[in-house]
This record gives C-alpha cells, structure tokens and sequence, in this order.
C-alpha cells in the first residue's frame, strides 16, 4: 500500500517550514508542505512564492486589482503586496506533514 497514493504521476516537491506566518491554517514552524509544482494559483491557494528571485514565501494567495496580496495565515503579520512581475509561484500547497 503506498502511503500517498493521491500524490502518484503528479511533480512535487517537499519543502520544511520555518517561521510563524501560515500557524491559523495549521501549518506550524517545523512542518512539512507538500508541494505541487505550478507557475499559476488560483485566488485562496496556498503558495510557494519566490521573491525577487531569493527569498521564498508561504502564503495566501489573492490577485488584486493591480497587484498581488501574499496573506499570512497569522493575524499578528502583514500580507505582502507585489507586483506581477516581482516574484514567481514556484508551487501550490497539497499537503502538511507533521512529526509527532
């Protein structure tokens, strides 16, 4: 029996969090995302975004009327604001794994 079989056929990768920001959609620092690889997201879908092509960000994901809101799943942090072309999705969130 394969222990993720929703995941077979499909390119992911898996990345450890770190940090507080996503900890209202119980993803805490120390977990594990699962990641499927897309460069497109659709508008409340948690991403991996990759800003000014160094610093890599999970958050919300919303399109804006001129620009994009990245939304932390943390009332205590501020979403981050950019432009279309200032950062890249690298991959939207399918998955949590937690060791206990």
């Amino acid at each position: 029996m394969s222990l993720l079989p929703d995941l077979a056929g499909k390119d992911i990768f898996v990345l450890k969090v770190k940090g507080q920001s996503m900890i209202d959609d119980h993803i805490q620092d120390g977990d594990y995302v699962i990641v499927e690889r897309r460069d497109r997201a659709e508008n409340g879908e948690t991403v991996v975004a990759l800003l000014d092509n160094e610093s890599a960000t999970l958050k919300r994901f919303y399109r804006e009327q001129d620009h994009i809101r990245l939304q932390p799943a943390n009332e205590t942090m501020d979403p981050i604001i950019v432009k279309e072309g200032d950062f890249k999705i690298q991959g939207v969130v399918i998955g949590v794994l937690r060791k206990f």
